[in-house]
C-alpha cells in the first residue's frame, strides 16, 4: 500500500532507496504504542548504544547535535530520579529496565568548529542566549524523536513522558553543566496487558494542507 502510493507520482519513484515495507512502518509508527508497563526482561547496554549510534546521523541545523542523554538503570540512579517523578509516572519508571533523560546542551555551539567546519558557526551563537536556547531545544527535540524511532527499529518499546520536576532532574544528573532536561523516556519490552486503549489521531485535513 505505502509503496504503491509512493510510486504513483507519474509512475516514478524519485529516490535511490526503496520505500520501507509496510511491516516496518507498522513497527515504527502505525501499531507502535506508548508503553506504561514492562516485562521483566533486561535491555542490554549494547542496544542502547546502538540506538544512539543510529540516531546521531539524523540531521540538525548546522550539525549542531545538542542532544545529551543519561540512561538511568542502576538502583542508585533510580533512587536519585524517583523524587523528581510525578506520582503517576513513578511506578512505571521504577519498573522500566532503563529510563533515558533527554536533555539539550546550551554549550552545544562550542563543538561547532569540529561539527560544522564549513563556516565559523560558533560565532553565530556566541553571546546570543535567545538563539542558543531556541536552537538547542528545537534540535535536541528533533534528535530525541530520531532516538525514539531508532529504539523501535531495534525491537524495543518506549514510553516518552513529561510529568517530572525539571529542576530536581537537572540538579541530580546535569549538575555543573549547561544541559537542561527536556523529557524522559522509559525503555524496555512493553507489557501488552498494561496498554491503555489507543487514542484517536487527527485526520490529514486537521493537520495539514497542500497549497
Amino acid at each position: 500500500m505505502v509503496q504503491a502510493t509512493l510510486r504513483s507520482a507519474e509512475g516514478i519513484l524519485m529516490t535511490n532507496l526503496p520505500p520501507l515495507s509496510d511491516k516496518t512502518i507498522t513497527q515504527l509508527f502505525t501499531q507502535a504504542r506508548t508503553h506504561n508497563g514492562w516485562l521483566p526482561i533486561d535491555v542490554p547496554d549494547a542496544l542502547l548504544r546502538q540506538a544512539v549510534e543510529i540516531a546521531r546521523w539524523g540531521p540538525t541545523s548546522a550539525n549542531c547535535s545538542p542532544l545529551r542523554i543519561v540512561f538511568v538503570r542502576s538502583p542508585e540512579a533510580k533512587a536519585q530520579l524517583a523524587p523528581a517523578m510525578a506520582p503517576g509516572n513513578l511506578d512505571k519508571t521504577l519498573a522500566a529496565p532503563a529510563t533515558a533523560i533527554l536533555g539539550y546542551d546550551l554549550d552545544f555551539y562550542d563543538k561547532l568548529p569540529r561539527l560544522y567546519p564549513a563556516a565559523d558557526a560558533r560565532s553565530w551563537f556566541a553571546g546570543n542566549d535567545a538563539l542558543i536556547a531556541e536552537t538547542a531545544f528545537r534540535n535536541a527535540t528533533l534528535q530525541a524523536a530520531y532516538f525514539l524511532i531508532a529504539l523501535r527499529a531495534l525491537g524495543l518499546d518506549v514510553g516518552p513522558m513529561s510529568g517530572f520536576d525539571k529542576e530536581k532532574v537537572e540538579a541530580a544528573f546535569f549538575a555543573g553543566t549547561r544541559v537542561k532536561a527536556n523529557f524522559l523516556m522509559n525503555i524496555g519490552f512493553g507489557d501488552p496487558d498494561k496498554l491503555y486503549p489507543r487514542s484517536p489521531r487527527l485526520a490529514f485535513d486537521e493537520i495539514a494542507k497542500i497549497i
